[in-house]
């Protein structure tokens, strides 16, 4: 059936398009900024098209040209982020599985404290870790390495999804659970055939919260890392924040979306499965 155009719903088309021209706005700017020079931002205005392809502020948003312990590009600090995101999401997703399993089917004495200690670390600042954790990186060395940077993340990312993960798994029948005990089989093997094959909608939310917590994180980046181990947050602050005596805007809009495609592309890939997940159960209970 058809449905019919009347002004109630005209009049929402047109204010959901002004919403939707209010938030692009923003990323045309930025956009458009990136493939200008700097003589056509001081004569032309913020909504204007650039006069042509200019990938100049691209390269050097880009570079990896270093001096000392400072670079005037993202390149660096780009591959610091994906050696430190890819091994804290993969760690802190298995850990949340297993616990949220654990606290889903496997009771056991204090298991209600210990889950409601794990929840409240979900809502600690990130502020009130800072010396704590920067004290335990130097008793174990990690201080100022990605490796210690990983170690952060996982550390305060597995209380939520270990959140996740439960309320998703207090879903999964207990007569599954049952049953597969019943036949023999153990903690490991229920897992791995009848809770793990059911787990691809909690496991994408989680992929997905995580990846985009730990990119964007800048505290920890620039308090627990330096030099060579520094993020592409960190990295990105430095580069708008060089002294050169005139302020490229252009490089700096560049270096803003470089820093921010990672996430969008995620979003974009698996932004579908992530409202399926967060829907399945992820955030409910």
């Amino acid at each position: 059936m058809k449905a019919t155009l009347t002004p109630a719903r005209l009049v929402l088309y047109l204010l959901l398009a002004l919403f939707v021209l209010y938030y692009i706005a923003p990323l045309y700017v930025m956009l458009s900024t990136s493939f200008k020079t700097l003589d056509e931002i001081r004569s032309g205005n913020l909504l204007s098209l650039p006069h042509g392809v200019n990938t100049e502020a691209w390269r050097r948003a880009w570079s990896s040209a270093c001096t000392g312990t400072t670079c005037d590009g993202l390149q660096p600090f780009f591959w610091n982020s994906i050696k430190m995101v890819i091994p804290a999401v993969a760690i802190s997703t298995l850990l949340g599985a297993f616990n949220g399993y654990v606290f889903a089917h496997w009771r056991f004495r204090g298991s209600d404290t210990l889950f409601t200690m794990l929840l409240v670390g979900c809502f600690i600042p990130f502020q009130v870790v800072l010396l704590p954790m920067a004290g335990l990186l130097g008793q174990f060395g990690l201080a100022n390495t990605t490796t210690g940077l990983v170690f952060v993340h996982v550390v305060y990312g597995t209380a939520f999804t270990t959140l996740f993960f439960r309320n998703y798994y207090v879903g999964v029948p207990e007569e599954l659970i049952k049953a597969a005990r019943i036949d023999g089989a153990g903690f490991f093997l229920i897992f791995r055939k009848v809770v793990l094959p059911i787990s691809g909608p909690i496991f994408v939310v989680c992929v997905i919260w995580q990846f985009t917590q730990i990119w964007n994180d800048f505290l920890f980046g620039v308090v627990f890392a330096s030099g060579e181990a520094q993020p592409i947050t960190v990295g990105l602050n430095n580069l708008v924040n060089t002294s050169t005596g005139v302020q490229e805007h252009n490089v700096n809009m560049a270096a803003a979306i470089i820093a921010a495609l990672p996430t969008l592309l995620v979003y974009l890939v698996a932004g579908r499965y992530f409202v399926r997940g967060l829907t399945a159960g992820a955030v409910k209970g």
